[in-house]
């Protein structure tokens, strides 16, 4: 391992980490330089103890198949860290949609037949436009919007799953979202295979789910990770990369796109401009605790309204947390962030008692923490323009931000860095 090659990887979070096991798997040799006191990036646990809560309640499913790997090489149960249910979008009243097991596509039409509270129009409306979809090869002009894309389908429809699938999955709104990764998203979780639409639901902080077994396995590897360390410039040198005048034969910036712009802009100043150029939607969680109660299901989608700002609920339950503890989120966020936290979280305290059935909340709904990720996800707009993971020679970038098919999801994260480690390690070994 002496001779072989070095890599600085700067930023620990999700991409960071998938890229530095997958180096060192190759047999190179990273370093992992972290700014932050923590690993785990935008996809982190907070707070100590009893206490412990997630900076925004994640949702994996079962196609994230690249994640579920990583998360076994570095020791993870999956079985017993993540609780997998089918595929559903329930309301606190009982209705909407919800998928039986078997083939992807039969699955999503016997879930569209038996969808309560639509009407036949409502389901026949949806079948045929995923029918069309299908036969389009899920691809449409790359300037729609999601809800261009949809304009076809019924109101119902439209709202109760359309809406809330495409702000859950790309953190845009229908109206600005890229119907282009919308339609990728759906092809690759809903119509890829038995199982790829199940939702996997962190039964553990996310600090347990990757940052923290992935820490450890390197640590057993030798792999230095060093917290608290903002890289403040990178100049090449001898056929490699000075890294604050530490020599590496590559580099792979694994950080948020504004601190890879800032790197990388005395080197590739297209790039850079690429990079800082994206805008941000913000994800607010609100947690919330009342004692003795419990939802039907871990998951209850909401309908969201300029009064009623969550999504969904999270029973945390449900899922091993302590009981009567429940994350409301809010995606696409901004116009709440806007409002104020303490006004979004009255909000939502008062949407909470609105939507569920009387008696659902056995004692009152009293806020515990709310929780802001104000950069959480890349405005997944038509034709974005993204940075290409190649910046220059020897210097990579890796991120969900990095162009590539999928939005800003943890799958994108992974599959960006296992991406640009075979690059490295291709170079590395001709």
């Amino acid at each position: 391992m002496t001779d072989a090659p070095r890599v600085a990887v700067v930023g620990a979070g999700w991409a960071g980490l998938a890229c530095a096991v997958d180096l060192t798997r190759r047999g190179l040799r990273p370093t992992v330089f972290e700014m932050a006191a923590a690993a785990g990036g935008r996809a982190r646990s907070v707070g100590e103890g009893p206490q412990v809560l997630d900076n925004g309640q994640h949702i994996l499913i079962g196609a994230y198949r690249d994640t579920l790997a990583l998360m076994r090489e570095v020791g993870v149960d999956t079985e017993a860290a993540l609780l997998r249910l089918p595929m559903h979008w329930v309301y606190p009243q009982g209705d909407g949609l919800r998928l039986p097991g078997g083939p992807a596509a039969l699955a999503f039409a016997r879930g569209a037949l038996g969808a309560r509270g639509w009407s036949a129009a409502d389901r026949a409306g949806l079948l045929a436009a995923a029918a069309g979809w299908m036969a389009r090869g899920f691809r449409c002009p790359a300037d729609w919007t999601v809800a261009r894309l949809v304009r076809g389908l019924r109101p119902r429809v439209q709202r109760d799953l359309i809406e809330p699938l495409c702000v859950a999955a790309l953190n845009t709104p229908a109206r600005d979202a890229s119907a282009a990764v919308f339609l990728r998203v759906l092809r690759d979780a809903l119509f890829s295979g038995r199982g790829g639409a199940d939702l996997l639901l962190p039964r553990q902080p996310l600090g347990r789910l990757l940052p923290e077994p992935a820490l450890r396995w390197l640590a057993q590897r030798g792999v230095p990770v060093r917290f608290g360390r903002r890289v403040q410039a990178l100049q090449p040198v001898d056929g490699g990369w000075s890294v604050d005048g530490e020599r590496f034969d590559r580099v792979v910036l694994a950080c948020p796109p504004g601190e890879a712009a800032r790197l990388a802009a005395p080197h590739a100043a297209h790039w850079a401009a690429t990079a800082a150029a994206l805008a941000f939607e913000p994800i607010v969680t609100v947690y919330a605790d009342s004692p003795g109660s419990r939802l039907p299901l871990p998951l209850i989608a909401l309908r969201a309204d300029d009064r009623s700002p969550a999504q969904f609920v999270f029973d945390h339950g449900h899922l091993g947390g302590p009981a009567g503890r429940f994350a409301f989120v809010i995606s696409g966020a901004a116009p709440w962030v806007g409002r104020g936290l303490d006004a979004t979280t009255v909000a939502v305290l008062e949407q909470a008692q609105r939507c569920f059935p009387a008696g659902t909340w056995r004692q009152p709904l009293t806020a515990l923490r709310t929780l802001a990720e104000k950069r959480a996800t890349f405005a997944c707009r038509p034709s974005l323009q993204r940075p290409p993971a190649r910046i220059a020679e020897g210097l990579w970038a890796a991120g969900d931000h990095v162009a590539g098919p999928y939005p800003a999801t943890l799958e994108g994260a992974v599959r960006s860095a296992l991406a640009v480690a075979d690059e490295v390690a291709g170079m590395a070994h001709r």
